[in-house]
């Protein structure tokens, strides 16, 4: 049986005329009416809620027996009052639609509803191992001393900081320390620490271009001034980013596998970019968001390892690794900023939940991580081929896809001709998460694509199924 809310508003008015009862009543009309309260749900005793609103026990008997005798209680006995079963539901209020302008729409896809598919983003929600994870952070919420009911520490937890500095260093050649170490809450944390840290008003700021739609979306309410520099199949292009600014006190780069267009920035340009930056005094933000799955050759080297001046700011997450509801992510600070990076850590927040650091930590140090991450890259390449190779027998002419050697997503590019925007909107109104890639265009002349996340298309069935939506949203 489901038991009364304890924050529902049933106070009464006495200036107004209305006799009291009467406001009882009408107060839990609304609350059904409006779903606060439903069928089956367990009402205040009659003298708990006379003492409660400071009412003689006969106003509220009143009440009771009017709101009884017009169907919205029912009177159980020893087992209380509830609201009756026998109501119908209450309707549905929808929101008001928000028009957006064009040049500022937005897809909000984080919703905490039911992921949509082929959204972006997102690693195998099925395949996560839940009892793992679930007995893992059991066993430390059971035994929490009661130190760990109070703020966690802003820099984050000192376990999972040396897990981390641990990982980096065997799976990704950088060399840290713990104390290099922050603990975020994702990359908009990450960019807030950073510039917190380092940044003084109207900072340039190179954003690769096409670059992450919402580290952009971010950047261009801060206090730096964005600065696109073009993408080609060999990354970022160094060179154009020296002509457009080149003094820029940041750059930020996707260069193990950009985002969105999936390309990699090859080995002359990385040396280039950390020449530049050594030379400039200038900062690079490595967002290495999904480096952990590689389908084709040996996996990449990180830019920050093969930084010799220490400028390379290292952002990780385990958004793809594990699962995004987790909301931790983690960014090394160059040894020159950790003082910088610690103030700010603590004037930005009280520090992450110390429960699922906690838990990643033990995953970690169990050995649980790096054979989840194994099993998700074999099973990430046979989805990556699966879903490539039916979308473009479906689609045929229509898209033309050409496969990445990682990440967690898929480029279908379409002719110059096509609207990928409009198409998109399409596809989205038949309940597929599509991303047209023009939009993560600022400056640069945007090609036609849709971008489409393969990690939950789970097996030939539903990636035909899906293929097939998508057609007809196309047509």
């Amino acid at each position: 049986m489901k038991f009364y809310k304890p924050d529902l508003d049933l106070r009464v008015n006495r200036a107004l005329e209305l006799p009291m009862y009467m406001q009882i009543c009408q107060r839990f009309k609304t609350a059904i009416e409006q779903g606060n309260l439903q069928a089956g749900d367990r009402v205040p005793a009659v003298r708990a809620l006379a003492i409660e609103l400071n009412l003689a026990r006969g106003t509220v008997e009143m009440a009771y027996r009017i709101l009884t005798d017009e169907g919205y209680l029912q009177v159980r006995g020893a087992a209380g009052t509830v609201v009756s079963p026998s109501l119908p539901p209450p309707a549905v209020l929808k929101s008001p639609v928000i028009m957006i302008g064009q040049a500022h729409a937005v897809i909000v896809e984080h919703d905490g509803k039911a992921p949509k598919p082929l959204q972006m983003g997102l690693p195998a929600l099925d395949a996560f191992p839940r009892k793992v994870w679930n007995r893992l952070v059991g066993h430390r919420l059971r035994g929490s001393e009661p130190a760990r009911l109070a703020y966690p520490d802003p820099a984050g937890f000192d376990r999972l900081r040396e897990k981390i500095a641990t990982y980096l260093g065997v799976s990704r050649g950088v060399t840290c320390l713990p104390e290099q170490v922050f603990v975020t809450t994702g990359l908009r944390n990450t960019l807030e620490l950073t510039l917190s840290s380092l940044s003084t008003a109207d900072d340039a700021f190179w954003l690769e271009d096409p670059g992450y739609i919402f580290a952009r979306l971010f950047l261009q309410t801060a206090a730096v001034k964005v600065v696109p520099v073009p993408v080609d199949e060999h990354g970022l292009m160094v060179e154009e980013g020296k002509r457009l600014s080149p003094h820029a006190k940041f750059a930020m780069v996707t260069p193990s596998h950009q985002s969105p267009l999936g390309v990699t920035l090859s080995l002359e340009r990385r040396m280039a970019l950390l020449e530049w930056a050594s030379k400039a005094g200038s900062w690079i933000i490595e967002d290495d968001y999904d480096s952990e799955f590689r389908y084709q050759g040996r996996p990449l080297p990180a830019l920050k390892s093969l930084d010799r001046n220490d400028r390379v700011i290292y952002s990780g997450t385990f958004s793809k690794a594990m699962f995004p509801g987790l909301r931790l992510a983690y960014v090394v600070a160059p040894v020159s900023a950790v003082a910088h990076f610690r103030a700010a850590s603590y004037n930005l927040n009280a520090g992450c939940p110390y429960l699922f650091q906690a838990g990643i930590a033990d995953f970690i140090a169990e050995g649980h991580f790096s054979r989840h991450l194994k099993k998700m890259r074999l099973l990430y390449a046979e989805r990556r081929a699966v879903t490539a190779q039916i979308f473009q027998e479906i689609l045929g002419d229509r898209i033309r896809i050409t496969l990445q050697p990682g990440g967690l997503h898929i480029l279908a590019k379409l002719a110059d001709h096509e609207d990928d925007i409009m198409l998109a909107d399409h596809a989205r109104a038949a309940g597929l998460a599509v991303h047209p890639l023009s939009r993560w265009y600022i400056n640069a002349k945007p090609q036609r694509g849709l971008l489409l996340g393969f990690a939950n298309v789970i097996d030939e069935k539903d990636a035909l199924r899906l293929a097939l939506k998508l057609k007809q949203a196309l047509a």
